[in-house]
């Protein structure tokens, strides 16, 4: 039960701090008047909102009556994170198999999805988790403990609290799903549920001249 609620935590300020994340850029997309960046841009926003996700996980496994590192949680933080960041790539996996099926007919719409981009950016924020762990007083800084704060103080408020509680209960039960589907394809080979794109599959059909995961210009 402690690991299912400490889960259940974990999407909570999972999605408060999405909430806070998108507020700031919708702040800088206003104050660049709505110019578009470049995709060396894209993931290094991108790289910067996994690392200091990373930072407050940490933060959110210490202990605060010892100000101790708590490590079984530190590990299933790290799990959990895992499986998000895997989570969000596979959905712009989809979004780009989508793009490249009808994006011919959207000029206006871009696709800057790149998969050695995305790999790139897991493996800079879970390295930075793992660094985390043997210098955890790294995760203390000013902008990660205001973070922290504004989440926990979202969380406190009634309603908005209650909203985001709502959300954390959905993240944990596919979180769940996704990590038993996973183990099931380790023992069978098969998940329990696939997700084929028949437009990924169409788009095969029909062309040779690119794969799922190439870049639309």
């Amino acid at each position: 039960m402690d690991l299912l609620n400490f889960i259940f935590r974990l999407g909570v300020l999972f999605a408060i701090y999405g909430f806070i994340w998108a507020l700031i850029e919708l702040g800088l997309g206003i104050l660049s008047m709505g110019s578009n960046r470049t995709p060396l841009g894209v993931y290094l926003f991108r790289a910067i909102k996994y690392v200091v996700l990373v930072d407050v996980t940490v933060l959110f496994c210490y202990n605060l009556e010892n100000n101790q590192i708590q490590l079984y949680n530190l590990g299933v933080a790290g799990l959990v994170l895992l499986t998000y960041f895997i989570g969000k790539l596979q959905n712009r996996q989809q979004q780009a198999v989508f793009l490249n099926a009808f994006g011919s007919g959207m000029p206006n719409i871009k696709n800057n999805f790149n998969l050695q981009g995305e790999l790139a950016v897991i493996g800079l924020s879970f390295g930075f988790f793992v660094f985390l762990i043997f210098y955890p007083q790294f995760s203390y800084n000013p902008l990660s403990t205001w973070f922290h704060e504004s989440i926990l103080n979202i969380e406190d408020t009634p309603i908005f609290g209650f909203i985001f509680k709502i959300i954390g209960f959905f993240f944990l039960f596919n979180l769940l799903f996704k990590m038993l589907n996973g183990f099931v394809f380790l023992i069978s080979g098969k998940p329990i549920f696939s997700k084929v794109s028949r437009f990924g599959k169409q788009n095969k059909d029909n062309s040779d001249d690119f794969d799922d995961f190439e870049e639309i210009n």
